[in-house]
């Protein structure tokens, strides 16, 4: 089922390596000059804009953006109890972890009576945005929710895309496990809108149709497709953004050691995201690339989503990758850096910790994906595209703003005052210096 790819015999470089990798092919820019005019209605005629697209685009029109807290209290209360028991745990596990993220100002002592302190502040208002196509994610809500919280933000809001389907008879309300997610979590202010036209609205804020203000935010998170990414990224500055996510990923490291029932689970899992996901297999063993394929095809056929999962399995983003070695593996999926990297092999523990590029690390049989999706206590909001080559994941990091404190006093100043002023000389740029020595003219 998986093509093959074959670097046995000569390992590319890492140039070479990222041409010959199965990726999935997603072009923000294609889809930039249709998302164009979406956030410029927004930024015109704010929810009115939104409300309209949602319209278009949802197949139905909410009677305001802001989901009334009637309706956040009945889907907690009417919440299926062993999903509530699972978010449960997936709260507390993502709480705890979360919560040794949090950084203390530190204080550094440059000279005598010259000091720089490092402050770490939230920001102040975020938009945190829960997909709801092809799937629902509550899960998503408490990726981002959590470590927005445990980071000190001030004032969250969920934004999710209204549902066609009625719930309790209402229409246009975000998917009812979508709300109890955040009610569970002490969000009380979900808005009812998706996609592009969520970010715009997000970033310009408006009035809605009960007269009550929609505050813009500083800071928009979570995934999405790529019309909402082409959103982030015409906005990027206005407000800041976590990532430019594109389709999931898997890739699995693999030798002879590993069962390939739980490495075909594990591809099939995410390529149950999306028909653009990427399962990408790296295998020094032919037997267990053979043995893997038969699996796929046994657990394809008998699984729910069977058409979205063999398009993603059969797309050029998926594949098998045959190496020489351990070492030639590790560096493949360095190069590939995928979001998910899943260690099935000899000393699986070691070998993680040599892999340098990943969103996050699997070790060993007893941790697939899907553990890490709701309740390994990691977060799931993670860099694809190869993005993990230079970033990380959702962290109480990115809600967080590092600011410096610089307190000298004049004798600090007067010490490093010659080297300011010939500095600044040699960037031909005096009144810098000057800055400095009017400070001692007497």
């Amino acid at each position: 089922m998986l093509t093959r790819t074959d670097l046995r015999t000569a390992l590319p470089g890492r140039a070479e390596l990222r041409d010959v990798m199965p990726r999935a092919e997603v072009n923000v820019d294609a889809v930039l000059e249709q998302v164009r005019p979406i956030v410029a209605a927004v930024a015109e005629r704010g929810v009115d804009a939104a409300l309209e697209m949602a319209e278009r685009f949802d197949r139905v029109r909410p009677e305001s953006v802001r989901v009334p807290a009637a309706a956040l209290s009945r889907a907690l209360e009417e919440l299926d109890d062993g999903v509530r028991g699972a978010l449960e745990t997936a709260i507390e596990r993502a709480r705890r972890v979360h919560a040794d993220q949090r950084r203390d100002d530190v204080v550094t002592k440059v000279t005598s009576g010259g000091t720089v302190t490092e402050r770490f502040l939230p920001v102040r208002r975020v938009g945190l945005y829960a997909p709801g196509g092809l799937a629902v994610y509550p899960s998503s809500v408490v990726m981002n929710v959590v470590p927005a919280q445990a980071a000190g933000v001030d004032s969250l809001v969920v934004c999710s895309p209204p549902q066609a389907e009625p719930w309790n008879g209402q229409r246009g309300l975000p998917h009812p496990t979508i709300m109890a997610a955040a009610a569970m979590l002490g969000v009380d202010e979900v808005w009812a809108v998706g996609g592009a036209q969520a970010v715009a609205l997000l970033a310009y804020g408006g009035t809605d149709t009960d007269g009550s203000v929609l505050d813009p935010v500083d800071l928009v998170t979570g995934p999405g497709n790529a019309y909402l990414t082409a959103a982030k990224r015409l906005l990027r500055g206005l407000i800041g953004i976590d990532a430019e996510a594109g389709p999931t990923e898997i890739a699995v490291l693999a030798d002879h050691t590993a069962d390939p029932v739980h490495v075909a689970a594990d591809l099939v899992s995410q390529a149950e995201h999306d028909p653009f996901a990427a399962s990408v297999l790296v295998t020094t063993s032919v037997e267990l690339a053979d043995a893997v394929d038969r699996e796929l095809e046994r657990q394809v056929a008998a699984t729910k989503h069977t058409e979205r999962i063999r398009t993603a399995l059969t797309g050029r983003q998926s594949g098998t990758v045959l190496v020489a070695s351990i070492d030639d593996g590790i560096a493949v999926v360095d190069g590939y850096a995928a979001e998910h990297l899943e260690i099935q092999t000899v000393d699986a523990p070691a070998v993680a910790r040599r892999v340098r590029n990943a969103g996050a690390i699997f070790v060993g049989p007893w941790a697939p994906v899907s553990l890490g999706d709701y309740c390994a206590g990691s977060n799931h909001v993670l860099p694809t595209g190869g993005c993990a080559r230079h970033s990380g994941g959702l962290s109480v990091q990115t809600f967080l703003r590092g600011i410096h404190l610089i307190e000298y006093t004049e004798d600090a100043l007067r010490e490093v005052a010659g080297q300011v002023v010939t500095l600044a000389d040699a960037e031909d740029l005096p009144a810098h210096g000057q800055a400095v020595t009017a400070r001692f003219r007497t």
